[in-house]
């Protein structure tokens, strides 16, 4: 581990080391398992976009001139 990792004021981001994460160790069970959950968190991103430009549309019509 880096010092400047250990001693850092803010963590580093979930997303950058889950892709660092070695799969070398995994079973292929575990390995699905990650993909189900990745396409689960996909799918809730996505709701959440749609739900953030559904209030921006809203909003934008309300505040329209």
């Amino acid at each position: 581990m880096d010092e400047d990792d250990f001693f850092s004021s803010r963590p580093q981001d979930p997303l950058s080391l889950l892709v660092k994460q070695d799969l070398g160790p995994l079973s292929v069970d575990e390995l699905h398992a990650r993909i189900s959950a990745l396409r689960g968190e996909m799918e809730r991103v996505e709701r959440h976009i749609a739900n953030v430009t559904a209030h921006r549309s809203a909003a934008d019509a309300l505040f329209k001139k």
